[in-house]
């Protein structure tokens, strides 16, 4: 009874314990998740202008505008005429330059915007060729500067954050398995009784891994919930993100948070527990 009794408190300072660095690590993959989106939103956001030939019939510029809208790598296309392409420089740089040209040299254009996976060096080479087939198209052209070096600093990113959260990872198991173990270290004599009386270690291991569960699982829900209120607190501080909000991501890793408190709860019990089986009685104080 007085083994049980003092085994409550060390179970709550290891469930705030566990819950804390479970919400760290969540903070972690929000900022990753967001990271993901803010890729996606700068990639989605780059401009394929194909420009077509002099005095090329609308309806072949409608026919090709249909034909680029029914491929997997069009997020949005648009046509742009001479003279709505006029008046978009006039309103831009406040001068009417057909008045001092008596003509209007700028071309029709078709503005395509892709999805994220196309937006790369590669798929952009082989969608340029594939728009150069038509014979009403006079030229093809995207920003390859900005997107080369986006991707570079992309990649670094990438891997700077997978570093912390390789890093982080590995710190929060093992101080949750060291909060855990110092948990299990009152309940020792209570575990070497049952053992000497005759109990199996799967009978003596099982309400403590039980316990673990239940612990686990309310750690990752404590987690969770405070996870959920900075993320909601940060997007109506900071609209933006909002548009960035991955409902899918943020479940599973949600999800995640919760499984992981209960495998490495469980571990750690478990391992715990077996230790102090094989302990020999004096050693236990």
């Amino acid at each position: 009874m007085s083994a049980g009794s003092k085994s409550k408190p060390s179970y709550v300072y290891a469930i705030i314990g566990v819950s804390l660095v479970l919400f760290l690590i969540g903070t972690l993959g929000w900022l990753v998740i967001n990271g993901r989106g803010i890729t996606r939103s700068f990639k989605e956001d780059i401009e394929v202008q194909v420009v077509l030939h002099d005095n090329t019939r609308p309806e072949l510029a409608a026919q090709l505008k249909n034909i680029l809208e029914q491929q997997p790598f069009s997020r949005q296309v648009a046509i742009t005429t001479r003279e709505e392409a006029a008046k978009e420089f006039e309103k831009e740089w406040g001068e009417d330059f057909t008045e001092l040209l008596d003509f209007n040299p700028l071309y029709s254009s078709i503005s395509l915007r892709l999805y994220e996976p196309y937006v790369n060096e590669d798929s952009l080479s082989k969608i340029e060729q594939f728009i150069k087939q038509s014979n009403i198209v006079r030229e093809v052209s995207y920003p390859t500067v900005v997107l080369g070096k986006m991707n570079a600093t992309f990649r670094k990113i990438g891997i700077i954050l997978g570093a912390i959260s390789l890093v982080l990872f590995i710190a929060v198991v093992i101080l949750i398995d060291n909060t855990v173990r110092l948990a299990m270290f009152s309940n020792r004599f209570l575990i070497k009784t049952m053992q000497m009386v005759g109990a199996t270690r799967w009978f003596i291991t099982r309400p403590f891994d039980s316990r673990a569960v239940v612990n686990g699982l309310i750690s990752g829900v404590i987690a969770v919930v405070g996870l959920w209120v900075v993320i909601s607190f940060a997007e109506s501080f900071f609209y933006p993100l909002k548009a960035l909000h991955e409902p899918m991501l943020l479940a599973l890793l949600m999800i995640g948070i919760v499984v992981l408190g209960i495998l490495i709860s469980v571990i750690s019990t478990h391992r715990s527990v077996v230790k102090y089986l094989k302990m020999h009685v004096d050693d236990l104080y």
